[in-house]
């Protein structure tokens, strides 16, 4: 009789050893699926395949070899065959087609190849390592190809030290999925399981986020359960994964609610423990949750968040859930016996909206919604602009209040890959803002109250896009992506011609550029970020995450004052200039006020004191950004 995916995929063990308690990772996670070693030389393959009446193995490297397997209850068929570790092969199904192993974990030969067996062992280092509260959290997007010229896990390891001397705590790594090709942004990945051969494969990211704990950073890593790619998707043949209920933008949806779906998230869930326990992931930002459709009083998003904080716990490590959400929806955070999914954070496109909108006057698309500091100080106050209220854009009133929830369940950004790749040009904000927009940006998201993050070269100001890319080898699929996007761009109102997604050239164009990092003005926006990193690290003055006591205030048609409370009592002002220089007066802020530091077009400043009785007068410059603390008497 089989054992339970579910049972077996979820079995923790914590031994001792030497006298020190220790997680044995063999023990701690039992794939159910793929192939999986055994000892003595042996390898279990099993597969579900519920829409297949016969299915072998075909061992296609280092020899040839063709194996039947055996039916087993609910759909799955099983074989154990002497193979080892570099062994590459196919399922050949019922009508001869030969498919890779929907459960792979290595796809050397890219989505159409044979798939290769990989042992779960590795030599990490990180014993001690046991995760990062949420509330440390600082977060850099990174997306592997363009983040090094050699686009690879191993060549991003030599960044880890700049990036953690610069205050970032915790690195997300977008979407590893093996993918078509050697260029994609990831979100086309065809097999859930598998890092991307391109980049290095399964060690390649081992190694990784073995020195990413080595530096004392988290790893999250981007995974994509509301749809697969087009191009190499052949789970269709196996069984039904997919549903034609319900539809999502990008491909057919998964059937996480419909007749035999236990076993499709199954499927799913087993690749995120994946991730957790043979790749110690610390993290899983889960993207666009608003595109999982799912009517069962189980949820598939709340089963999943519960199986990895089981596993985190079980293996003493601090393990998130993070989701991309459009939806305002603060049932995502809510507890399980109040209904909601338990998840431990999600972000705030509307933080992002809000302050793009004022930054560059932009109003087309969804920034329709947006353009006033007044959306700019809601957002402060309560995480979400938009919660219950009606939106003109989507013409109807969406979201909810997400009350009693702590600012540090809630991830912001000035900039992350959507909204840079989804612009026509790939546009960042340094290609149109000034230094001192660029400084009160970082300053708006680094000292806000949420978790910060920062999309890579963000911290020097780079100008080289990010494009959306590809390297799809069917060309009418290419075709039909390019017009899809041209498309959506129409909203917005985007002139000129939209670069090739699937040209080598438009990938080159986004890789980040060393020299940008290195010049003087890459260095002094650096040394910006790092100092407001240190801030928020050490002022005492920000170090609660209570939405209740954060303040938020439009003074005149151009400043924002965002007042806060640390658990000390002491208390901070964020002063945040859109427009031009002029005096602000700020009422109900008497007492003696020490800048931490002041930022405009001249430079950077601090140290400064002023006294007031009621009201604190400032004199504050062109797009400047500053922070008062209160200091005693």
């Amino acid at each position: 009789m089989l054992v339970s995916a579910m049972q077996s995929m979820t079995a923790v063990v914590t031994s001792k050893e030497a006298g020190s308690d220790v997680v044995s990772e063999k023990k701690g996670f039992q794939r159910a699926l793929g192939s999986v070693l055994q000892p003595g030389g042996d390898c279990r393959f099993r597969v579900w395949a519920p829409w297949q009446d016969r299915l072998e193995v075909h061992l296609v490297s280092p020899a040839d070899e063709l194996v039947e397997m055996s039916r087993r209850d609910g759909g799955y068929f099983e074989s154990e065959i002497k193979a080892g570790e570099g062994t590459r092969y196919f399922y050949r199904l019922s009508n001869g087609n030969e498919r890779p192993d929907p459960a792979s974990r290595y796809q050397p030969e890219t989505v159409h190849g044979p798939t290769e067996i990989v042992s779960a062992d590795f030599p990490w280092t990180d014993g001690g390592w046991r995760g990062l509260p949420l509330a440390r959290f600082v977060i850099y997007e990174m997306h592997a190809g363009t983040f090094t010229p050699d686009g690879t896990f191993d060549a991003a390891i030599a960044e880890l030290p700049r990036l953690r001397d610069l205050g970032i705590t915790a690195i997300e790594i977008m979407p590893v999925a093996q993918f078509p090709g050697r260029r994609n942004w990831g979100y086309d990945g065809v097999y859930p399981s598998a890092a991307q051969n391109s980049y290095g494969g399964p060690s390649g990211l081992k190694r990784l986020v073995d020195a990413i704990h080595g530096h004392g950073m988290a790893a999250i890593l981007d995974v994509v359960y509301n749809h697969l790619g087009p191009e190499g998707n052949y789970l269709s043949e196996f069984g039904p994964y997919f549903t034609d209920r319900y539809k999502t933008l990008w491909g057919l949806a998964l059937n996480f609610d419909g007749p035999e779906s236990d076993e499709v998230r199954g499927y799913f869930i087993e690749s995120a423990l994946g991730w957790i326990a043979e790749f110690h992931l610390d993290a899983l930002r889960i993207d666009a949750v608003h595109a999982i459709v799912d009517h069962s009083a189980f949820p598939f998003l709340a089963e999943l968040t519960e199986a990895v904080h089981d596993l985190g716990e079980s293996l003493g490590r601090a393990v998130h859930v993070i989701a991309e959400s459009d939806l305002n929806d603060p049932a995502l955070l809510a507890p399980a016996e109040q209904g909601g999914f338990a998840m431990d954070a999600q972000w705030s496109d509307d933080f992002h909206h809000a302050l793009h909108t004022v930054l560059t006057g932009e109003k087309g698309g969804y920034y329709a919604d947006f353009g006033s500091l007044e959306d700019l100080a809601v957002v402060y106050r309560r995480a979400f602009r938009y919660a219950g209220d009606y939106s003109g854009f989507r013409r109807r009133r969406y979201g909810a209040l997400p009350a009693g929830l702590e600012a540090t369940r809630f991830v912001v950004c000035a900039q992350n890959h959507d909204q840079i790749g989804n612009r026509m040009k790939g546009d960042r904000l340094a290609a149109s803002l000034t230094d001192a927009q660029l400084r009160l940006a970082a300053a708006a998201v680094i000292l806000s109250p949420f978790i910060p993050m920062l999309f890579m070269g963000e911290e020097y100001g780079e100008s080289a896009p990010f494009l959306y890319f590809t390297s799809h080898s069917d060309r009418d699929l290419v075709e039909a992506v390019t017009k899809g996007r041209r498309e959506e761009f129409s909203a917005f109102g985007w002139q000129g011609d939209l670069p090739d997604p699937d040209a080598e050239e438009t990938f080159l164009r986004s890789r980040l550029d060393a020299g940008a990092q290195s010049s003087r003005r890459g260095q002094e926006l650096s040394d910006f970020y790092r100092m407001l990193m240190t801030l928020r690290r050490e002022e005492p003055a920000l170090d609660s995450a209570d939405l209740s006591s954060v303040k938020a205030d439009v003074i005149g048609d151009s400043a924002l004052v965002v007042s806060r409370s640390g658990t000390g009592g002491q208390r901070s002002l964020l002063i945040l200039n859109f427009g031009d220089a002029r005096f602000l007066k700020v009422p109900g802020a008497g007492g003696s006020w020490r800048a931490s530091f002041i930022s405009s077009e001249s430079g950077l400043s601090g140290g400064a004191r002023l006294e007031a009785d009621e009201e604190l007068t400032i004199r504050i410059g062109d797009h400047e950004a500053s922070l008062w603390i209160q200091e005693k008497r």
